[in-house]
């Protein structure tokens, strides 16, 4: 998913950057689409990475009551689980950001439009 994500936002980025002539419009309904692939999957993973730190939590608070030091190995899977969850997370949430940014500056294209990108 992260190589797709990073292709698809270069992909739109040389659009953007390059001087041919386009129909904006039909480009910006295609780019909406993708926007709601990736918002889903973003959606998704949040989800998940909710629960696994849930989880994680729980496993945390049931050692500390009862100290049973099964719960350790358990407790490490969690943590292994939850850094790349976060990472993950961390790469939908500003690529789909960084997507409004781009339909911004597509319907902009066109004619003027709201942007607050900066510089």
């Amino acid at each position: 998913m992260k190589k797709r994500i990073l292709a698809y936002l270069d992909y739109i980025d040389k659009m953007l950057a390059s001087d041919e002539e386009r129909d904006w419009e039909k480009e910006a309904e295609r780019h909406l689409v993708q926007i709601r692939f990736f918002a889903h999957e973003r959606l998704v993973h949040l989800l998940v990475f909710i629960l696994v730190a849930l989880c994680t939590v729980m496993c945390i608070l049931a050692y500390v009551i009862s100290e049973i030091l099964m719960l350790l190995p358990l407790i490490v899977l969690l943590f292994v689980l939850l850094i790349p969850y976060c990472m993950h997370y961390y790469l939908l949430e500003n690529s789909v950001q960084r997507m409004y940014e781009q339909y911004d500056e597509m319907i902009g294209k066109k004619a003027p439009y709201f942007s607050c990108r900066k510089g």
